[in-house]
């Protein structure tokens, strides 16, 4: 099913997990394997052309390796099987040397780890990308005032550049997190049979060592055929990512609603049109996002359910995880990208922000002037009074300032002008300003 990958996926992402590059990074494991032994003089030198010439993805029948697999259990025993034979074409000799030592399971592995460093590498181009323009994003709106929601409903003033500085502040500690499951996930795998390599003999270690040089892996200090929480781990962090991308998701599609107004996803011809209502504008890569950000959590729990596996070589778990993590990273690569191409294009109405603060007819200043109050009258007297205040300009329809205006128990602590300042957002903004600061400055995004 292809159809719905431009709207799901990204292009660079399905590159990488296409079945041509699945099979092309397993053959680059066997091929770099042939060398690194040849090296530790375990095969023939003169073994090692006749194989890594044929290692390339466009000399393999993929339909044939896909319907072979279904027999055998896996893809690798029928991939050794066609490399085998287009090698002993060329050279009958070398043809004996294919997968010396290894078990189906390390070029499946491998493959796969190989296939993960190419997605991370695109994945925190594009993080790095809209690290950037959160920043941006967070500069340029720190004294754009709006009402803060809690509960859905409006709280207290706050700015546009705080909430952009929630996502990015997420959004730096994933890039964290990426860079350190990288460092512990991109490891060779090689343990031939049952994780001894016993089949090579003393110079095991030293193929080990040269096979990881070859494919600029890092070498783990023993095979982990049974051991899945790299991959484990892998999927928890793309899970955590995808679910800050749904808040953000969540948050601009809350802002774009028509009684809102106050965002928008970026305009263009096509974008966000309805078949039966001319006047939609639909957030069409929030629901992208969010769609997401409910599918990658029940992924991630099959990688993890998938860690219970049994002695040496799992049976069942292992493969449970080949056609969920691509799906997982894919899935979690494209809500990125659509997120990178929103915030890229984001519309922000600074007017109306500013118009919906006015909407409660200053009831959205109450804790403002209740503090105000309290040092007067200490805190629970003035939250009682103002409360009473804001139920009276809701019953009789007033603006609070109005009602408070005419309260002797307000204005015998409070002055007009005292009153008239407590109604300015931007004054009760509180540290909104300095976190946006901090934020900032932890990141390490230049700011375009």
């Amino acid at each position: 099913m292809t159809l719905l990958d431009p709207l799901f996926a990204s292009d660079a992402i399905d590159r990488i997990f296409a079945d041509s590059a699945r099979v092309q990074r397993m053959l680059d494991f066997e091929a770099s394997l042939a060398r690194a032994e040849a090296s530790a003089s375990i095969i023939p030198s003169s073994a090692v052309s006749p194989i890594a010439s044929q290692c390339r993805v466009d000399r393999f029948d993929l339909d044939s390796l896909a319907r072979a697999a279904a027999k055998s259990g896996n893809l690798a025993i029928p991939m050794v099987k066609q490399l085998t034979e287009l090698v002993s074409a060329q050279d009958a000799d070398a043809a004996r040397y294919v997968h010396w030592g290894a078990t189906s399971q390390d070029a499946i592995d491998t493959g796969l780890v190989l296939q993960l460093r190419d997605a991370f590498d695109v994945v925190a181009n594009d993080l790095e990308q809209l690290c950037n323009r959160l920043a941006q994003l967070s500069a340029n709106h720190r004294e754009t005032v709006l009402p803060a929601r809690t509960w859905m409903q409006q709280a207290v003033p706050t700015v546009f550049g705080l909430k952009s500085a929630g996502w990015l502040d997420a959004m730096n500690r994933h890039r964290s997190r990426l860079q350190e499951v990288r460092r512990r996930s991109l490891v060779l795998q090689f343990g031939g049979a049952a994780g001894t390599l016993a089949s090579l003999g003393e110079p095991a270690l030293e193929v080990s060592k040269g096979l990881a040089s070859e494919l600029q892996l890092e070498l783990p200090a023993l095979p982990w055929h049974a051991h899945r929480d790299r991959l484990a781990e892998v999927a928890t962090c793309f899970a955590l990512l995808t679910g800050t991308l749904g808040k953000m998701a969540r948050d601009i599609s809350l802002h774009s609603q028509t009684e809102v107004s106050e965002v928008f996803e970026p305009e263009e011809e096509g974008r966000g049109g309805s078949s039966t209502m001319p006047h939609k504008r639909n957030p069409v890569a929030c629901a992208v996002v969010l769609a997401a950000a409910e599918r990658v959590p029940a992924l991630a729990s099959i990688m993890l359910t998938a860690m219970s596996q049994e002695h040496e070589r799992g049976l069942g778990g292992w493969h449970a995880e080949w056609e969920t993590l691509p799906e997982l990273v894919r899935t979690s690569a494209g809500a990125l990208h659509r997120m990178l191409e929103t915030i890229t294009g984001l519309e922000v109405d600074v007017d109306r922000m500013r118009h919906n603060i006015e909407m409660t007819g200053g009831l959205i200043f109450a804790e403002a002037i209740s503090m105000a109050l309290a040092k007067s009258i200490g805190k629970a007297a003035a939250h009682q009074h103002i409360e009473a205040a804001s139920r009276k300009a809701l019953a009789e329809k007033k603006h609070l300032r109005e009602v408070l205006s005419a309260d002797a128990g307000v204005t015998a602590h409070l002055t007009q002008a005292q009153l008239e300042k407590l109604f300015d957002p931007s004054g009760y903004t509180g540290a909104a300003s300095q976190f946006i600061d901090r934020v900032l400055e932890d990141s390490k995004s230049e700011i375009p």
